[in-house]
């Protein structure tokens, strides 16, 4: 875990690349208390050991299928699996599951320094509170993902590219070409790329990351601290939550939320093959 100091932070931005419903900015200056936050989100070793010392079973397992970016499934999955409404890129599999990640047949062999996937937030929470750990709030998220960097659109600066890749994101045309130029067609390990400035490592790019409060929350609501944010959003859930950092299926012709203002959300109950978290702690 690595300690974040607290004090006055500019989080948000004023650009205008963003999406407006996402509420990015005004930017405002918060008083964000210190806390702890891990260098990377949570592995698929770390989440296995979870789950064999206390049984829990995800929503996906639960529901029976998840789902899954086209790419990572052969026409027969594609045939016998429904196709989500509006994004016809991504199919609803039956069987797939943090520890089968494309369905029966997948395993996590050669990934288990990967980030866990298919896990939704509640799954997340009940991973924390095993652990003794919790959620970050978008204001705690964003001024670790910073790194130190004040105003920047990356946790690196304000180049994407600056002659080498910081981040996994799509290359190509989003969603039929990834011409994989950072590497990777799916998640990459977690430690992978450069730290930004305080050691966290894929603060953009490769797995969304769960955060403790609900969407769409106004910048200045975050004057509430984490710890009495997670106090009230720590049970079971269907509502819609905030989501950060975008994914290894983010483009900028289609989803720019690789950048670190850049804010989303989901469900509670949610899941797919490009969502994990990261934890804190006070």
């Amino acid at each position: 875990m690595i300690e974040i100091t607290g004090g006055l932070t500019l989080i948000g931005t004023d650009s205008q690349v963003g999406f407006p419903t996402d509420l990015e900015g005004p930017a405002v200056e918060l008083v964000i208390p210190s806390f702890f936050i891990a260098a990377t989100t949570v592995t698929n070793a770390e989440f296995q050991q979870f789950v064999r010392a206390t049984g829990y079973q995800t929503d996906s397992e639960k529901f029976g299928w998840s789902f899954v970016f086209h790419a990572f499934l052969s026409e027969d999955q594609q045939r016998r699996s429904q196709k989500m409404p509006g994004t016809n890129w991504w199919y609803a599999v039956v069987g797939a599951s943090w520890c089968c990640p494309e369905g029966p047949g997948s395993s996590l062999v050669d990934r288990l320094d990967h980030p866990v996937v298919h896990v939704s937030r509640n799954d997340a929470v009940a991973y924390c509170q095993w652990s003794g750990m919790r959620l970050p709030t978008e204001a705690e998220w964003e001024k670790a993902a910073r790194g130190g960097l004040v105003g920047k659109t990356y946790a690196w600066g304000d180049q994407l590219l600056d002659g080498e890749h910081h981040c996994n994101i799509w290359q190509g045309d989003f969603p039929l070409n990834n011409t994989l130029d950072d590497g990777f067609l799916g998640t990459a390990p977690v430690r992978t790329y450069e730290p930004n400035g305080y050691g966290l490592y894929q603060t953009a790019g490769n797995v969304w990351e769960w955060c403790a409060n609900p969407r769409h929350l106004p910048l200045s609501e975050f004057q509430q601290s984490g710890q009495e944010m997670w106090q009230q959003h720590q049970g079971y859930s269907t509502a819609a939550f905030a989501i950060r950092g975008g994914s290894f299926l983010c483009h900028e012709s289609y989803c720019n939320r690789y950048r670190v203002a850049a804010r989303n959300g989901n469900t509670a109950d949610s899941a797919s093959n490009n969502m994990g978290f990261r934890c804190v702690r006070d």
